[in-house]
This record gives C-alpha cells, structure tokens and sequence, in this order.
C-alpha cells in the first residue's frame, strides 16, 4: 500500500497529527479549513466574485501542485496568501483585466447584512459597502493589498512583512501613509 507524503509545518497542527500537511485526498482538509479567506482575500483585491471564485480555485491548484515544495518557514495560511497575492496581482496586469470591464456584483454587499435588518439599515450598510469598495479600487495596489490583509485579514505586521518581502518597519510606514490615503480618499466619496 502507498502512502501519502506529508510536508511538515510549524503551527498549522489541525491539519494532521504532529502538524503535519497531509498531500493526496487529506488536501480536501486544507481546503476547507482556508477556501474562505482565500476567496475572501480574492475578492477584496479583484472585485469581481466570479474572478474572486476562479482565482481560489486556481490558488489551490497550485498550492496542490507546489505542497511538496513548502518548507515550513510560513504557516500554511501565510503560504496560501502569498499564492493568493501573486495570482490576483499577475489576473490584475493580464491584458483582460486591463481592457475588458464588467459591472460590480451587488449581491457581495447584500449578501453581508441578515434578512431581518431594517430596509433603511439595508440601504445604510450597502451604501457604506460601496464606498469602501470604491476608494479600495482607487488606492495603488500595494496600499490596498496591506490595509486587506491587516485589517481584513488580522496578520500581524510581521507576517504582513513576509508575505509582501518587506521589512516590517517598511510595512508600518507604508501601512501609515496607506491609512491617510484611504481617509482622503473616502471622504471624497461622501
């Protein structure tokens, strides 16, 4: 009987016994416990749920593809961002992202609020949506891409710091000067 390789990482201890990343069918596991925020982290970057959905696909190809090259410096989640980062950014410089536009989806927003809210607070929390999305969509996107994964995503400064290959006083400066840019830039859409 064969058995399925295993790649072993420092924190993520859920996965396998000894905190283990399994390879093989055990990756449904994996997928499971981070398809979420992969998707989550796509579709703050591209916009789009239809290309936030492909792009997690796609990041856990290649992660399948790749696991046997993780070397357990990162905890999975981090491994699984940074893949997530360079795909949306290469889908954001293709030739389609640049020259083909589709209109938004406002289901994204409705769906974050629950079916028993007033009609007003509806109305309040999707315009309020709509102007994060908007000046996320105007700020470069390297600004945007540190306050996602800061304040979306809870990383600290120092797995910001790894997963965009700065250091983590770069991170803070630029994290500073991404925080006034986005309340400028909010304040413009009132």
């Amino acid at each position: 009987m064969l058995e399925t390789p295993v790649v072993e990482t420092p924190s993520d201890s859920s996965m396998a016994p000894a905190g283990r990343l399994p390879l093989g069918s055990d990756f449904a596991v994996l997928y499971e416990k981070h398809h979420r925020q992969v998707f989550y982290l796509a579709l703050r970057i591209l916009g789009d749920p239809g290309q936030a959905e492909d792009a997690t696909h796609d990041v856990f190809v290649k992660a399948y593809r790749k696991i046997g090259q993780f070397r357990g410096d990162a905890d999975v989640r981090t491994w699984l961002y940074r893949i997530t980062l360079n795909h949306c950014s290469n889908l954001r410089q293709s030739w389609h992202a640049r020259n083909v536009h589709v209109q938004a989806d406002d289901t994204v927003f409705e769906l974050a609020v629950g079916s028993s809210e007033s009609p007003l607070r509806l109305l309040e929390i999707s315009e309020l949506g709509e102007r994060i999305h908007k000046t996320l969509g105007a700020l470069p996107d390297e600004y945007r891409v540190l306050l996602l994964l800061v304040a979306d995503e809870e990383l600290s400064y120092d797995a910001v710091a790894e997963l965009t290959k700065q250091s983590t006083d770069a991170v803070r400066g630029k994290l500073h000067r991404a925080r006034k840019a986005f309340a400028v830039a909010f304040q413009k859409t009132a």
